[in-house]
């Protein structure tokens, strides 16, 4: 099991950007896909982006396809959300996730390790 926090969240105004980072403390972690998702206030939680564990074939939901990339570091237990061209209905809690496999998944149910998320808030 990976032990996931997220971090960099913060309040930017539109048209800016913002890299979230996941440090996962498992020793296994280059060994896990990786995935964002975010949860819009009153919402369900969202697929945002993933990635393989080898860092191959990123995906992202159309909503964010074009301004966010998903990566990863695996000597550094990291992976990273870049979000450029933020905007105001890009304000959620984002989370990251983590499946053990070679597996690319966008679901929620493909993910069994989470992180506690973090707040990204877009003003207009």
């Amino acid at each position: 099991q990976e032990q996931l926090v997220e971090s960099g969240g913060g309040l930017v105004q539109a048209g800016g950007s913002l890299r979230l980072s996941c440090l996962g403390s498992g020793r296994a972690f280059a060994g896990y896909a990786m995935a964002w998702f975010r949860r819009v206030s009153g919402k369900e939680r969202e697929f945002v982006a993933a990635i393989k564990w080898d860092g191959g074939s990123p995906t992202y939901a159309d909503s964010v396809k074009g301004r966010f990339t998903i990566s990863r570091d695996s000597a550094k237990n990291t992976a990273y959300l870049q979000m450029n061209g933020l905007r105001p209905e890009d304000t959620a809690v984002y989370y990251c996730a983590a499946a053990y496999g070679p597996q690319l998944g966008t679901a929620l149910a493909n993910y069994n390790n989470w992180g506690q998320g973090t707040q990204v808030t877009v003003s207009s």
